[in-house]
């Protein structure tokens, strides 16, 4: 499975925290036999991507809430698009991840799961961090 698969995959299980609130390898498990994963590279991108994300989540909260536009809450984005923002800023500042690919590939996921206006917004978000965190590609 390539690695715009895993981040697919990857995404839906955020999205899965997201919305129970659950952080354990037992959600990871369960995700793992629901989606028919198998690949041990696979299950440790997710479970790397799954704890990594928990761990750091209070900045990179920070880190959306910052570079929202004014009078706009976190509590207002979509789970789709905290989800899809996670993702990239996770791996772009603790993975060393291209920023232009990170950004590229939750972009392109946004097309497919968002609405309309999701890339652009994820797009803005991401470039002001980047640009906040003096990200090198």
């Amino acid at each position: 499975m390539n690695r715009t698969k895993s981040r697919e995959l990857a995404f839906k299980l955020i999205y899965m925290k997201e919305v129970q609130k659950i952080v354990d390898d037992d959600i990871l498990e369960i995700f793992c036999e629901s989606n028919e994963i198998e690949e041990t590279e696979v299950k440790e991108y997710l479970k790397d991507i799954l704890f990594g994300v928990s761990k750091n989540e209070e900045k990179i909260n920070n880190l959306i809430i910052k570079n929202l536009k004014e009078n706009w809450t976190i509590d207002r984005v979509s789970k789709i698009n905290i989800s899809l923002l996670k993702i990239a800023i996770y791996e772009m500042l603790y993975k060393g991840l291209p920023y232009k690919i990170a950004i590229n590939e939750v972009v392109e996921i946004a097309k497919q799961y968002s609405d309309e206006q999701a890339s652009s917004f994820i797009n803005g978000i991401l470039a002001s961090i980047v640009k906040e965190e003096k990200l090198n590609n």
